[in-house]
């Protein structure tokens, strides 16, 4: 007989999975609670838009608070890595240890070289493997600059006008015969052999592994970072084929890894992994990055929180509901309210561009959200909220955090 769990109880071990569900912890955050944190997640998912701050440093300060950023470059840039890149969910930094067992599963052909000219692919890939085993990480850049490679530039498709060297350099990374060293200021990947930062010795597994043991491995994986969830939910945290994760999940079923549960309101299968923990009450508060891991899976965050999500940045602002850089707020055991943020380096202002309520926020929801907007405009060492009253909850927003006497103010909308 499967146990029966109620909506609100699976809420809480998803968040309690994800490290979500109690307050920050008090004092410095040191380089080891960043470590514990990563691991418990598994991955962070990597995205260029930098209208906040870069997306894979969002869901360490959600969990941790004010913590060095610089602590994520050294995990993901010294020996031993504790972090390195590949495909996961998206681009993402991820645990070594899963790097091998990805390696068998992603496919991600689009993004690299798979529909070059084969002779001109293969030219390029022996000129760039044989400039990298020569020294030092290089850009794409600096790649097509060393092996002296020049094509004329191309304009017909905006955000993806790579050149060969580029597109090569992809195809390589996604077959995994080069990494990421580091990033630059401008986020552009320093590129390296795979050998030079993946190494079994620093935790990774068999490269010739059994597909359907790393399959097993991984959805194990994504089973405890959720807590609970589908079969979907399981299959989207590393973006597995649906069919092969269904597959796993019966079989870790069977290993007694995860136990079908039935969650009331949730008409799907459910499985939770048997390590996962059901706290008395959810007492954190965190804005949540549009790329965290509580909120990849739309359908799961909708039926689990019955919070209703899209990211607008590709929408037409005319278009826009919510605006540009929206971040789900989470106050205890839901998601409450959703806040557009921008960054005004050049001011030293955290901008609040229009702030929302869900229909059952409770009453003390922006009182909470201008608490958790200072601890963010201090950790991006900004001066001053700054909160706009568009949105149904922007006045109360903007009142909330005037109250907190730091300075911030209500911005005008502009003509």
């Amino acid at each position: 007989m499967s146990a029966s769990l109620s909506l609100n109880q699976a809420r809480r071990i998803a968040l309690a999975a994800q490290g979500l569900d109690k307050g920050r912890p008090a004092g410095p955050v040191t380089a080891r609670a960043v470590g514990r944190t990563f691991d418990r997640l598994h991955l962070v998912q990597i995205d260029s838009v930098n209208v906040l701050a870069r997306s894979h440093y969002l869901p360490f300060f959600s969990r941790l608070g004010n913590y060095d950023r610089a602590i994520l470059h050294r995990m993901a840039s010294k020996h031993p890595r504790r972090m390195m890149e590949y495909w996961a969910h998206e681009a993402s930094f991820i645990r070594p240890d899963h790097f091998p067992d990805l390696l068998l599963w992603q496919s991600r052909k689009w993004v690299g070289a798979s529909a070059m000219d084969p002779e001109l692919r293969s030219g390029v890939a022996v000129k760039v493997l044989e400039e990298l085993a020569k020294g030092k990480p290089l850009t794409a850049a600096e790649l097509t600059v060393r092996i002296g490679h020049v094509e004329d530039r191309r304009t017909d498709n905006w955000g993806w006008n790579w050149n060969a060297v580029k597109r090569v350099l992809e195809h390589l990374f996604e077959e995994g015969l080069v990494s990421a060293s580091s990033r630059t200021e401008q986020f552009e990947r320093r590129y390296t052999l795979t050998g030079k930062v993946f190494s079994p010795l620093d935790g990774g597994g068999d490269a010739d592994a059994d597909p359907a043991a790393a399959m097993d491995r991984l959805i194990a994986a994504a089973a405890r970072a959720h807590g609970i969830g589908t079969v979907r939910c399981f299959a989207d945290y590393f973006r597995s084929p649906l069919r092969a994760a269904a597959i796993s999940v019966q079989h870790l079923v069977e290993l007694g890894t995860l136990e079908p549960v039935a969650v009331r309101g949730w008409n799907r299968p459910v499985y939770r992994h048997v390590d996962s923990k059901l706290p008395r009450a959810a007492t954190g508060r965190a804005l949540l990055s549009p790329f965290d891991s509580l909120v990849f899976e739309r359908r799961r965050l909708e039926e689990l929180f019955g919070f209703h999500y899209r990211i607008e940045i590709y929408t037409p602002e005319a278009k826009r509901r919510f605006g540009y850089y929206v971040l789900p707020f989470l106050l205890r055991d839901g998601i409450v309210a959703r806040v557009d943020l921008k960054a005004d380096r050049a001011a030293g202002h955290l901008l609040a561009r229009a702030a929302h309520a869900e229909p059952d926020a409770p009453a003390d929801t922006a009182v909470e959200l201008a608490a958790e907007l200072q601890l963010m405009a201090e950790w991006l060492e900004l001066d001053h909220v700054v909160v706009s009253p568009a949105g149904d909850l922007g006045p109360a927003l903007a009142e909330a955090v005037a109250a907190t006497g730091t300075g911030a103010s209500a911005l005008r909308e502009q003509a």
